[in-house]
């Protein structure tokens, strides 16, 4: 009886002991359902290996708009930066290796990838194309696509596929980068009016060389300098374009849908003939073909009187000091394009955006990283999304408008106030700056406020935009579109060998016709002679082809 009675309490408890162990089961699955259920499970942030271009004293890792970026779309960056001195070696390093990242998020003046990059990595399948994922989680990329022409002729390839975004921004100042400004106080003190020809230019640079006009009793006076490097310093196309339109970069034109060189016309001789006229007499500064953007500005800032007549630039704080303390940086003031002989043209580069990309994401991305980075470019895609990313924080690096503060552009409504930092306060670590460079279109940059003094530093780029409006439409009407066309990967290195070859051929020969070393009329026949040797019909034949593909593209 008590074996029976001990078999049977056993036989209880094992069952107690399972009823218990699935009560606790069961009820456990019923607490994981209901955090689920009521959305309190966060899952792990997805993992991003990004290469990326760190400015100086900044820490990406560190840095406000990442961590922000990080929060809002539950991410983790694992950042390969690097410095600006040789960006785009590392980056070409990084992809040879095979150990690239997820991405390459990098900045268009620094290490954005070429155009031919883009096709051929894209077409390799390291670059993945990103047509599914705009159209499934990227709205306001999908819209900009839709609705600009000009960033689908940037960003789609001619086989359909956008392997990459663009930096897009739309630098009106920058549309036109071939500027010329003058001291409009030595043309006031000399009684002179603002020169509109080539041949008043003429007369206004000998008085500046002659009449001493900074007043010193001594002939030390420049009349016009420029520099050989980038950003519209050079002198030969702000002169050359009163004969032909000189494009400072591929001497490509366009006539009624065929492409054509400049450099071997009539009028480019003539264009020549006009400058070593004023080389000859002194009033061009041999510097100007030969020096540095700092060797430049250092004319420019001459210790005491002035010294600079005029000079070709962009913007005129590349060869003097515009701060406010400085009141020589408001003598420089635009010269609207030269009326020469044969034409009044003005450089025009589309919106100062480079082909190409600065935004992929490569095979290595694992599908959450896909979904993760196109959202984050599409928040970037946005007003807000892109001035954060560009200038920092709200309230730290940019407020909302206050009454009566006006937009850039004349009919864009206020959006954004940048806040100046205090002087001695350090550098803020706050947005990306350029490498946040996304969709900046011009109705984007012409709704930040603009100080409505130009000569302050807060109107400074009120004082190119309206400088640039007298640019504004002096191209001809047609220009190669350079910027809207993609050279088929099988031409492209053949097309920049011959680019680069041509540049150099012409350029030197420029500069020895102009100085003497050669004589325009003698050797005229063996300068084309050698442009046929260099490659110039091949190169036409090519560009024409690319520009034939685009026309189709666009039907």
């Amino acid at each position: 009886m008590e074996r029976k009675i001990a078999a049977a309490c056993a036989r209880m408890a094992v069952m107690l002991i399972l009823t218990s162990l699935l009560i606790v089961a069961c009820s456990g699955d019923y607490k994981q359902k209901s955090v689920e259920g009521q959305g309190e499970t966060k899952q792990q942030p997805v993992q991003i290996r990004v290469f990326a271009h760190q400015n100086n004293g900044r820490d990406l890792s560190d840095n406000e708009f990442s961590k922000h970026l990080e929060e809002k779309f539950n991410a983790a960056f694992q950042w390969e930066a690097v410095s600006s001195e040789g960006a785009k070696e590392k980056r070409q390093i990084s992809l040879a290796s095979g150990k690239y990242p997820d991405a390459y998020i990098l900045t268009a003046y620094v290490d954005q990838f070429s155009q031919l990059d883009v096709l051929r990595y894209g077409q390799q399948g390291v670059f993945l194309p990103l047509n599914e994922l705009i159209d499934q989680y990227a709205p306001h990329i999908k819209e900009a696509l839709a609705n600009n022409a000009q960033l689908r002729a940037y960003s789609v390839a001619p086989d359909g596929n956008i392997y990459g975004l663009v930096g897009y921004s739309e630098c009106f100042h920058c549309s036109y980068p071939n500027k010329l400004w003058i001291n409009t106080e030595w043309l006031d003190r000399l009684h002179l009016p603002m020169p509109e020809t080539t041949e008043q230019f003429r007369e206004v640079l000998r008085a500046f060389k002659t009449k001493d006009p900074n007043g010193n009793g001594v002939q030390d006076e420049v009349p016009l300098s420029g520099s050989i490097e980038e950003f519209g310093v050079r002198v030969i196309p702000v002169l050359m374009n009163g004969y032909i339109y000189d494009d400072d970069r591929t001497y490509l034109t366009l006539y009624e849908g065929k492409a054509d060189l400049v450099a071997d016309k009539e009028e480019w001789r003539e264009g020549l003939r006009y400058i070593k006229s004023l080389f000859d007499e002194g009033l061009i500064d041999p510097g100007a073909f030969t020096q540095s953007a700092d060797a430049f500005r250092s004319i420019g800032n001459s210790p005491e009187e002035a010294v600079l007549g005029a000079g070709a630039a962009m913007h005129p704080d590349i060869f003097v000091d515009t701060a406010s303390d400085n009141p020589r940086g408001k003598a420089y003031n635009p010269v609207p394009p030269l009326i020469g002989p044969y034409a009044q043209n003005a450089v025009y580069i589309q919106g100062g955006i480079t082909p190409g990309a600065k935004f992929v994401i490569t095979n290595h991305a694992s599908p959450e990283a896909q979904i993760a980075l196109i959202k984050m470019v599409d928040y970037m895609y946005t007003p807000e999304g892109q001035a954060l990313a560009e200038v920092g924080q709200e309230g730290v690096d940019w407020r909302r408008p206050a009454a009566g503060e006006k937009g850039l552009g004349s009919n864009v409504t206020p959006q954004f106030t940048r806040i100046p930092q205090a002087e001695g306060e350090p550098a803020r670590n706050t947005g990306w700056f350029g490498m946040g460079h996304f969709y900046m279109p011009r109705e984007y940059r012409d709704s930040w406020v603009q100080g409505q003094d130009i000569y302050a530093p807060d109107g400074y780029e009120r004082r190119l935009y309206e400088a640039t409006q007298l640019y504004e439409g002096k191209e001809p009407d047609e220009l190669y579109p350079l910027w809207e066309v993609w050279i088929d990967t099988k031409d492209a290195d053949e097309a920049s060998t011959l680019q680069a070859n041509l540049k150099h051929y012409i350029d030197q020969y420029a500069l020895r016709f102009i100085t003497g070393d050669m004589d325009l009329d003698r050797e005229w026949g063996n300068y084309l002679a050698g442009l046929k040797q260099v490659g110039s019909e091949r190169y036409v034949a090519i560009m024409q082809k690319a520009y034939d593909g685009r026309e189709a593209n666009r039907k």
